[in-house]
């Protein structure tokens, strides 16, 4: 039996993908972090899975309990569910999940999913790759409490190239954010903050750099947020792609930026 890393997306029940869903409705057993996921997600499951809540668990019992529905499963297909919020490639800790169940010898697939700063970015209705702006993105996070950053990783290191960020797990320390950027960026330039993305309870705040973090204090976002910093934010002049250009032969170019 396989175990399957599924996506589960930014919180909106209806952001995951169609994979996804069809394997929750195969699964024998779903592990799920109670904190994020929705409940009309979990309905996808069968009536008569094992639902388990990862909120509480430590990384040895979750993988426990994978390895437990893996090793007691009988017949074919995907039994066992092991939900991730957004996307499994960042920030969703089951790179320390697939290296126990490589060595228990486990099988597992990953299945995407939504990752916060894209339905962030959605909820700006803004693309974040802009024509001669803004062509590469920093996703990036910083550090109070949770593991240390490695070195060379830090906010000022990214933000002396210039570079569009996406700030995850700052908005608690907003002004100190705001504080290693501004020698970068300067004051004036484009910040949004997204908190809850795609949810019922989701907030926008906009504004620059100089005055971003009292506006987020006042709308009174301590969590759950990202932190988008760039010019790509705020630009309404810049030119066309090539993609769609009078300029691309189609018959011999292939379809690139």
């Amino acid at each position: 039996m396989t175990v399957h890393f599924i996506g589960a997306g930014p919180g909106a029940a209806d952001l995951i993908t169609v994979r996804g869903r069809d394997q929750l409705g195969q699964c024998a057993v779903c592990l799920y972090p109670g904190s994020l996921t929705p409940v009309d997600l979990l309905a996808h499951c069968p009536g008569e899975a094992r639902m388990i809540d990862t909120a509480e668990l430590t990384l040895d019992e979750i993988v426990d309990e994978l390895i437990g529905a893996h090793t007691g499963s009988t017949g074919d297909g995907p039994v066992v569910a092991r939900l991730c919020s957004g996307d499994p490639s960042v920030y969703s800790a089951v790179a320390e999940q697939m290296r126990r169940l490589d060595a228990a010898g486990v099988p597992y697939e990953v299945t995407p999913g939504v990752p916060a700063f894209a339905a962030a970015a959605a909820t700006l209705k803004r693309e974040l790759t802009v024509p001669t702006v803004g062509q590469s993105l920093v996703i990036t996070r910083t550090q109070a409490r949770s593991t240390a950053m490695p070195e060379g990783e830090d906010l000022a290191t990214f933000a002396a190239s210039g570079t569009t960020l996406a700030v995850h797990l700052g908005v608690g320390r907003i002004e100190q954010v705001v504080e290693e950027l501004l020698p970068h960026y300067g004051p004036d330039c484009p910040v949004a903050v997204v908190a809850h993305a795609s949810q019922p309870q989701e907030q926008v705040v906009r504004g620059t750099l100089a005055g971003i973090a009292t506006r987020v204090r006042d709308a009174g976002i301590s969590r759950a947020a990202t932190i988008f910093v760039g010019k790509v934010l705020a630009t309404e002049d810049f030119p066309d792609s090539f993609l769609y250009s009078k300029g691309r032969d189609r018959r011999t170019q292939p379809e690139s930026l």
